[in-house]
């Protein structure tokens, strides 16, 4: 009969008994020291090359919530004067490159502790907003209740006329979003408004998901590309999301100098929770958006490192053996 310890034992091979081949560094100073210094310099290149480029992309913001230090739009404030319309004018002393991109801002807006669940089926997750008098609200939950709504229009001024700049609005919501995460239910009789029989519309929004563009029938239901740009909740309370594209016809490569006015469909109420909104024109760069702390994180780390290299060696200097190797 086999000894129980014996069957157990496992094989006599390198593997098994932990004989392969390895290999420790050892860490001297004169691998330690030129190290921290050429990653030091490395960091330092780097950061350089993101600050330069962050400070050359380009961006216009201007607020329009309409009161403290806005002067846009205040005839909007009052919630009682809807639908409101109100107009943002500027002016660009040269050309602003393209392609451009139409942001709005908002502040003060704690997104990421707005809880929803199922679009379809209502889940706890989905309350208040998962019921309606007893009718499925589609799609349900505080953030898709919140979407924001308003709207702009922009205009070129041309010899006192003004001449509208085309918006693309296709492609603008992150592709997971669209192909993956999100789905319409199946049409019904090639209706897209009969799949949502027995539901209704979120409370806040002034017409139902399956006819949010009626321009475009392909851009409806939650596969809208506004919906779809909202519903990916901001993890910090000051965020901008992308609005439109500018990259059509004579603007393709950017808006000309001259004068500008931004026509604004005000919807969407802030100040109940002393929220502020801004619409912002910006481009980009090979490194995305504007974003200085990038660079500026990469040129302290850069910057610590090369200390760190020169305090080593002034230690190294001053406390090693004569008959240590460096």
């Amino acid at each position: 009969m086999k000894n129980q310890g014996t069957t157990n034992r496992p094989d006599n091979t390198a593997f098994d008994q932990q004989r392969l081949p390895a290999w420790q560094p050892v860490l001297s100073a004169g691998i330690v020291i030129p190290g921290f210094l050429l990653v030091g310099l490395a960091f330092i290149g780097i950061g350089v090359a993101l600050f330069v480029t962050s400070r050359s992309i380009q961006v216009l913001e201007n607020d329009y919530t309409g009161t403290g230090s806005s002067v846009h739009c205040s005839e909007c404030v009052n919630p009682k004067t809807t639908p409101c319309t109100c107009q943002l004018n500027f002016s660009l002393s040269a050309l602003f490159q393209g392609p451009v991109f139409l942001y709005y801002g908002l502040s003060n807006y704690f997104q990421n502790v707005r809880g929803y669940g199922s679009l379809r089926r209502p889940s706890s997750s989905c309350a208040p907003y998962q019921y309606d008098q007893n009718t499925t609200i589609a799609p349900c939950g505080s953030v898709a209740n919140s979407m924001f709504n308003d709207t702009f229009t922009l205009y070129q001024l041309v010899n006192a006329t003004r001449k509208t700049v085309p918006l693309d609005g296709k492609g603008i919501a992150w592709w997971t979003d669209y192909n993956i995460k999100f789905r319409n239910p199946p049409e019904v009789d090639g209706s897209l408004a009969a799949a949502f029989n027995g539901t209704v519309k979120p409370v806040n929004w002034p017409k139902p998901v399956y006819d949010l563009d009626p321009t475009n029938p392909a851009n409806n239901g939650f596969l809208n590309q506004d919906f779809l740009v909202w519903m990916r909740t901001a993890a910090l309370p000051d965020f901008w999301k992308l609005y439109r594209r500018i990259t059509e016809g004579e603007y393709a490569s950017g808006l000309p100098a001259g004068n500008y006015t931004l026509e604004i469909q005000y919807n969407y109420p802030v100040a109940n929770f002393a929220g502020r909104k801004s619409v912002i024109f910006s481009n980009t760069s090979w490194m995305g958006g504007k974003n200085q702390f990038l660079g500026i994180a990469y040129l302290v780390t850069g910057s610590l490192c090369v200390v760190m290299s020169a305090v080593m060696l002034i230690v190294y200097a001053k406390f090693n053996s004569p008959d240590e190797d460096f």
